[in-house]
């Protein structure tokens, strides 16, 4: 479903039905760029596909889901992190952070959680020339713990947990492979 056309979410989970879990990881790339130059439009639609979509679809979602269960919101580790150049895509993230304790509170017994991924090989990097990207992940590789980027399938294993545990709630996992360490 698109998720940024917030009056038709409604009628999505209408023939969905009653469902136990939603994981939202909505994107945008949107708000990169150093703020002296950020253009506030960009930052702007970064919001309305990052986190209005977000707030949107879970707020849709609400009445079909089983109260026992959970929602995961994804974020991103810009959220968490000071990097030069993120402060409209870090703000977007974080605001999708914050959804999580918050929510957690006011949607009792419905678990709320989040995971924060870090570097991730997936199409998002697409954008970049292929031996650009593959030098920046070098980077990024360089400056981890575990001495390479995220794959989908780690963000997919702290999803999982977050889903399976049901004495969690309200947390936000930072699954990046220790990058936000080497600041």
């Amino acid at each position: 479903m698109d998720a940024s056309a917030a009056d038709a979410l409604p009628a999505q989970f209408v023939q969905i039905g009653k469902f136990d879990h939603l994981v939202l990881a909505l994107g945008s790339g949107r708000g990169l760029g150093p703020f002296a130059t950020a253009s506030l439009a960009d930052v702007k639609l970064g919001f309305e596909e990052k986190v209005y979509a977000h707030f949107a679809t879970a707020q849709a979602a609400l009445p079909f889901q089983n109260p026992t269960g959970s929602l995961t919101f994804v974020s991103g580790l810009s959220a968490h992190a000071a990097a030069a150049g993120t402060a409209g895509i870090g703000a977007a993230n974080a605001a999708v952070a914050q959804l999580v304790p918050i929510l957690a509170v006011e949607l009792k017994p419905l678990r709320v959680n989040g995971v924060s991924p870090g570097v991730i090989d997936t199409p998002w990097w697409d954008a970049f020339p292929a031996e650009q990207k593959q030098a920046m992940f070098k980077d990024y590789a360089a400056k981890t713990p575990v001495g390479r980027v995220g794959r989908p399938e780690d963000v997919a294993q702290a999803i999982a947990f977050l889903i399976g545990d049901s004495f969690m709630t309200g947390h936000m996992l930072i699954c990046d492979g220790g990058l936000r360490l080497s600041a």
